[in-house]
């Protein structure tokens, strides 16, 4: 049998890295995030299970990987446990042997179309979302989606088994494939298709590897719907049984019941910047609510007559379309849970109404019941019942699911699924099938090494279930008197009460994982924002550390907002890690990433963020702009520090346009400051204070009533931020802001005659995310203004407006070049799909990280600004400044190297001599004993990370000098900044080596010991 496997040996993890490379990750607190599935277990179950720490994490990105793994696990026994989307919560990925986690979501690729025999065929991978949007423009559509559709994959459902969206006319998952591809445990591969899938469809991975499924599909059509509201339950199910009856071409039923009604209709509006974004939210009535959905060319005549029939009416038509959006985001409710106790149970259609009145009968706490209706007269109860995890209670409370199984099967119905937690009901589940999986288990995989326990369950938990089931009586009594009122959350361990809200909140469904450029940028599950709310649950709980890595992934975060916009709970995600950011850097005193320390120095000495003088902020500005500025205006022009200082050409492009267009304004040259969300991302609140206050109180000397900005960023800042900060420093604020494209929009009859020089060119456009979906929801202005330029073809990409992928700067290009590059290169090849000659952008720090990037990847594709484009097109001679952009950037590239820990070690060696010469003279003396006394050298590893912080204060400004010299020459330095680093570098220095010294100690201590017995 398979050995239980927490941590592999230096030499299968030297083996296991030759086969996957940086697609292995065997650290301990990256395993961490890999030992649980969606379900929130009561921490007595918890211990049940046992010990789930995977051994190592691998990234499958191929058949011939996944061939490669199977045959390393069955050399040494270790297990392998599958995982793709993890949205389910039946225990169908918990390591309990520890082992291997096979992440299979790189293997997303379509391989095959085809259109006329209508079928798919896709990687194991794919995302259901995203599969479906491809096929629709394909004319294409799958028969049936699940409702976890954002985040599922194909071979998930596949190895889940269960109902969507589509089963009613279509059934099952396994129904709506045709064939599936696996890597079995015995390193063979082999296709099932026919009634051979019988022996793999919801078997969770126990049989193999999925790599391949072929789908069958449907022609793509819109969908039109007809919401129901019933008194109750049986009048609910008898129109069901008729529409069966009469044959209603339905594609998809669906229903609730009046308690989950009633929470949607008190579910929190989406936030955003802390502001109630408007949306129309029609009220649900308090009833048995049932949605029939159908292509809408379909003759569906007669589902109306059958609603009134039944005692029913129809609903709105407002209500219907609501629900049909809202089918992938049913979990929203839980953000009045916080904690949901789950159980999900298959009745016959004619038992709905009996189910609903026995759980009304002997559930005592309130049930909220989501439910579909498969094809073969079945119905699927998804009952969820509000509480919190946090509480005892919950383990008391949480046998109530055994309750609502017992009662469905009472009326001939079973559990869902089976999995880990409930492998005592597998042959219920499975019924005749089951055989034919047990005997393919045992031909193929006699050690059991593919995600052992799975199926067959582990002997604590079914003995503590099957104790739960036989006292089920007493237990449901006990469950009833369990309920737990409204919960508050206070701070705790320093974390915000909302925060932590929150994060017991999140559904861990992954809807913010595939999206998340921080995720697919680094490809581990600690830096998605599904992961970060779970640190922050198993920090408070004692499990995970707070340290300096973990606080880099909330401070890397792009703040793009993609994961807000995916979110199906609404939870306000970015919002919570700008408050964290702050948290840690400045209420705890913990390391922001290191180049934000120069910048913060170069803010307060000369208000910008690339360390030039103030004095020389507006030499971009052309004598005969400068010449028609105005002293005091009721529009001013923002440039911000990049536009000011290296692409240089989007200032004057901008201003050009506006002169072109007969605006007026003002500008504040160089008494103009960063906008500061350097600082705001940087958790440097105080300097980001100092500098929202300085630009505030310029501006409005000025007289400006509104603010123009090239940069988004800075748009962001003048537009949402700034109000709120002045609301609460108590400050006046008057300004309105708006990007350059919005105020040309009224203007574009006069610019247009004068675009005079045609680009001819096909331009692919890239949405800023702090223009669109992160910012001020700017999306048709800069398109149009492109679109008027003579000779341009313009594109869009196939991620766009509010779903634009991030460029992946500012933050990730600072903390991390390389995975910066690599997220950058994601949206370049979008641009590279379409034959763009250009792609166009209109924010200075997205040009920078696309130049950069198309750099670093080898990518021939033209990074232009937006108003520099329109500037040549009136005829003027900008600059292309790509070879600035580049140039600038390279400091900052050298400085983040050389501030990783093992580069800062080696430049201290260099600066070792000039460190002890200017220590005191007694720790000179003691020093010496290193070399001349036995045993000195091992005495002084332990007392280095003591003396070290303690001595530094004193050392620096001694060594200062030299250090500026070391720094000089790693890095290269424009003459401004080599003058300026003497009064940058000191108090950068003093805030960052408190929080690098435990990093740098163990690497500089042997080095420093050998210096002084060498010298």
């Amino acid at each position: 049998m398979t050995n239980s496997m927490f941590e592999l040996t230096e030499k299968q993890k030297k083996e296991l890295s030759g086969i996957f490379g940086r697609g292995v990750n065997f650290k301990d607190k990256e395993r961490h995030f890999y030992t649980h599935d969606v379900g929130a277990l009561p921490s007595l179950v918890k211990k049940m299970v046992g010990k789930t720490k995977p051994a190592a994490i691998v990234k499958i990105k191929d058949e011939a990987k996944a061939i490669e793994l199977v045959n390393f696990a069955r050399k040494y026994k270790i297990p392998i446990v599958p995982r793709a989307g993890a949205s389910s919560g039946y225990g169908g990925i918990i390591p309990t042997k520890g082992g291997i986690i096979a992440d299979v979501t790189p293997m997303r690729e379509i391989v095959d179309i085809d259109k006329d025999n209508l079928k798919v065929t896709v990687g194991a991978g794919a995302v259901w979302y995203d599969l479906e949007s491809k096929l629709n423009e394909e004319g294409l559509a799958v028969q049936a989606v699940p409702s976890s559709a954002m985040s599922a994959t194909v071979g998930g459902w596949l190895a889940q088994n269960g109902v969507g969206y589509g089963s009613y006319e279509y059934g099952w998952s396994q129904d709506t494939m045709e064939s599936a591809r696996v890597v079995l445990p015995n390193g063979e591969v082999k296709d099932f298709s026919g009634n051979e899938l019988d022996k793999i469809i919801g078997t969770m991975g126990t049989t193999g590897i999925i790599t391949q499924v072929t789908l069958k599909l449907r022609k793509f059509e819109k969908n039109a719907a007809i919401s129901a509201g019933f008194p109750d339950a049986s009048s609910m199910k008898n129109a069901i049984r008729k529409v069966g009856e009469k044959k209603i071409p339905i594609w998809a039923i669906s229903f609730l019941n009046p308690q989950w009604a009633d929470m949607k209709n008190r579910s929190p509006y989406k936030t955003h910047y802390g502001e109630t974004v408007e949306e129309h939210r029609p009220e649900l009535p308090h009833s048995y609510i049932c949605n029939f959905a159908y292509p809408e060319s379909r003759d569906v005549s007669g589902l109306e007559d059958i609603i009134k029939e039944a005692g029913g009416e129809i609903l709105p038509k407002e209500i219907a379309e609501h629900e049909t959006q809202e089918w992938f985001r049913s979990m929203k409710v839980k953000r009045l849970g916080p904690s949901f106790i789950p159980a999900e149970v298959v009745v016959p259609v004619d038992k709905i109404d009996t189910m609903f009145t026995e759980i009304g009968k002997k559930i005592g706490l309130p049930v909220l019941v989501e439910g579909m209706v498969t094809k073969g007269d079945e119905a699927i109860m998804l009952c969820f019942m509000p509480h919190s995890e946090r509480s005892f209670k919950y383990n008391i409370a949480f046998p109530l699911a055994l309750s609502i199984v017992k009662i469905s099967e009472e009326n001939s119905g079973r559990i869902y699924a089976s999995g880990l937690y409930f492998a005592q009901q597998a042959d219920k589940v499975y019924k005749k099938r089951l055989p034919l999986i047990q005997e393919l288990k045992k031909q193929i995989d006699p050690d059991d090494i593919m995600n052992p326990e799975t199926l067959t369950g582990k002997t604590m938990l079914k003995t503590g279930l099957s104790f739960a089931k036989a006292f089920e009586p007493m237990a449901r009594m006990v469950g009833n008197m369990s309920g737990v009122g409204e919960q508050e959350f206070k701070d705790e361990k320093k974390i915000p009460g909302d925060i932590i809200s929150h994060a017991y909140t999140c559904a861990q469904c992954g809807y913010c994982v595939n999206e998340c450029d921080q995720y697919y940028g680094r490809g581990w599950e600690s830096q998605s924002p599904r992961g970060k709310w779970f640190f922050i649950k198993e920090y408070l709980a004692g499990k995970m550390p707070l340290d300096q890595e973990q606080v880099d992934t909330f401070l890397a975060c792009t703040t793009c907002e993609m994961c807000d916009h995916n979110c199906q709970l609404d939870l306000p995600i970015e919002r919570s890690w700008m408050t964290l950011r702050e948290n840690f850097v400045q209420k705890r005193g913990m390391m922001t990433i290191p180049p934000f320390e120069i910048m913060a120095q170069s803010l307060d000495k000369e208000r910008n963020i690339w360390a030039n003088y103030r004095v020389d902020r507006d030499k971009w500005l052309p004598d005969d702009i400068r010449a028609k500025i105005k002293d005091k205006a009721e529009v001013a022009y923002f440039a911000g520090c990049t536009a000011s200082f290296v692409e240089k050409d989007v200032a004057e492009g901008t201003v050009r346009l506006l002169d072109e267009a007969r605006i007026d304004f003002a500008y504040l040259g160089d008494k103009e400051a960063c906008c500061g969300i350097p600082m705001l991302v940087a958790g440097k609140w105080d300097v980001f204070e100092r500098i929202l206050k300085m630009n505030i109180a310029n501006m409005q000397k000025l007289g400006a009533k509104t603010v123009v900005t090239s940069c988004p960023a800075c748009l962001l800042m003048w537009r949402t931020i700034y109000p709120q900060w002045a609301e609460k420093l108590g400050m006046d604020f008057d300004i309105e802001a708006k990007h350059y494209s919005e105020i040309l929009m009224d203007k574009l009859d006069v610019l247009k005659p004068k675009f005079k020089v045609p680009i001819n060119k096909t331009i692919a456009w890239h949405d800023s995310c702090h223009l669109g979906r992160a910012g001020a929801g700017v999306y048709e202005p800069p398109r149009e203004l492109l679109k008027a330029i003579p000779g341009v073809t313009f594109k869009e990409m196939e991620h766009n407006r509010e779903k634009a992928l991030c460029c992946g700067s500012v933050v990730t290009l600072i903390d991390e070049p390389k995975v910066a590059s690599k997220i950058g290169n994601v949206r370049l090849q979008e641009a590279v799909d379409q034959d763009a000659d250009i792609m166009a952008a209109l924010c200075p720090c997205c040009l920078v990280q696309f130049r950069v990037a198309a750099r670093d990847n080898n990518v021939d594709m033209k990074v232009e600004d937006l108003a520099a484009l329109a500037a040549r097109s009136l005829g003027y001679d900008l600059p292309e400044t790509t070879t600035d952009a580049l140039v600038a950037w390279a400091t900052f590239e050298k400085m983040i190297e050389l501030m990783e820990p093992e580069n800062m070690t080696e430049m201290m060696v260099e600066l070792l001599p000039d460190m002890i010469g200017a220590m005191p003279s007694y720790m000179q003396a003691m020093m010496k004993t290193v070399k001349y006394v036995p045993g000195m050298d091992v005495l002084m590893k332990p007392m280095m990370p003591i003396m070290m912080p303690m001595l530094m204060p004193s050392l620096m400004p001694k060594v200062m000098p030299k250090m500026l010299k070391a720094v000089e020459k790693r890095v290269p330095m424009p003459d401004y900044m080599i003058e300026q680093m003497p009064d940058l570098m000191p108090a950068a220095m003093g805030n960052l080596l408190p929080n690098m010294l435990p990093q740098i100690i163990p690497l500089l201590t042997p080095k420093m010991i050998a210096y002084i017995k060498a010298n």
